[in-house]
């Protein structure tokens, strides 16, 4: 007879409980996907801001108010709205100046 064979007539059946980890009951938070469209707020937020710059500053102020606690998965995009909010205010308040001045 095979010698696996053997080693499976010897355990009891009550004995094979699947691994669990100490992380498992964590993983379900991520499972579900991200709103809008699957890409987030912040990356939503970042794409829509180059036809509605105020979506940037919308961005920035959840990104300043920790929003990302709720889905750290939302943190790289509110911080790429906030380099853009400020990229935009730069060059606008440069552009104001040349106007003037």
């Amino acid at each position: 007879m095979d010698q696996n064979l053997l080693d499976a007539k010897e355990h009891p059946s009550n004995t094979n409980m699947p691994p669990e980890d100490a992380e498992s009951n964590q993983l379900g938070i991520f499972d579900r996907p991200l709103p809008c469209f699957g890409c987030g707020i912040g990356w939503f937020s970042l794409l829509l801001g180059f036809v509605f710059p105020f979506m940037w500053y919308y961005a920035t102020i959840l990104y300043f108010r920790n929003y990302y606690q709720r889905d750290p998965r939302e943190r790289a995009g509110l911080a790429a709205n906030a380099i853009a909010a400020l990229i935009f205010s730069v060059a606008a308040l440069v552009a104001v100046a040349l106007i003037v001045l």
